[in-house]
């Protein structure tokens, strides 16, 4: 068994990233900014759209190197916005350059961004338990204070729903259902 959202339509890919990827803990600090600007690409369109994007993604954000994106000048900006392998909006792009450079901020400040980040919710993964899709709240206390936090820092598309959907993909909650198979090998 599976959470509900992987349903017998999904694509070998949402399979795969569900049973490899979704709510692993990630400790890295390129990984992470990879999920935060894969989350602000995401709003308003679905995970799968994104993920059918993310080796383009990779490719044209240079493996998402944070300190290459925030020096993406208005040439590189304007080539990505003609780049057919990603999302295509103006305000989203623009975005994924200002959190480069205020995540490059956040790292000098903590020391990384993974230690910055985890501390929303005292560093070690929240436990959940629940019974069905249904019960996921879309944001917590914890994405609120984070999505605040982030947006007080200069950081663009990062309402709370956002930052919660980054803290489930990145492990900071495990929100596999009770009966999805991946909820056990998660609890720690």
């Amino acid at each position: 068994m599976r959470c509900d959202w992987v349903g017998s339509n999904s694509k070998p890919q949402d399979i795969k990233y569900h049973d490899e990827e979704w709510g692993v803990p990630v400790h890295d600090d390129r990984k992470l900014f990879e999920f935060l600007i894969l989350e602000g690409a995401q709003a308003g369109l679905s995970w799968s759209t994104i993920l059918n994007k993310r080796n383009n993604y990779r490719k044209a954000y240079d493996n998402f190197e944070p300190g290459k994106v925030a020096k993406y000048i208005d040439s590189k900006q304007q080539e990505l916005l003609r780049n057919e392998g990603i999302v295509r909006n103006r305000l989203k792009v623009a975005a994924s350059v200002t959190n480069a450079r205020a995540f490059l901020d956040v790292q000098k400040e903590f020391g990384s961004f993974d230690k910055y980040v985890w501390g929303f919710i005292g560093n070690k993964t929240k436990q959940n338990n629940w019974k069905s899709l249904k019960e996921i709240p879309a944001t917590t206390s914890e994405s609120d204070a984070m999505s605040k936090d982030l947006k007080k820092r200069g950081f663009k598309f990062v309402g709370s729903t956002i930052c919660y959907a980054f803290m489930q993909a990145t492990g900071m909650v495990n929100d596999h259902t009770t009966t999805c198979y991946r909820y056990k090998k998660l609890r720690v």
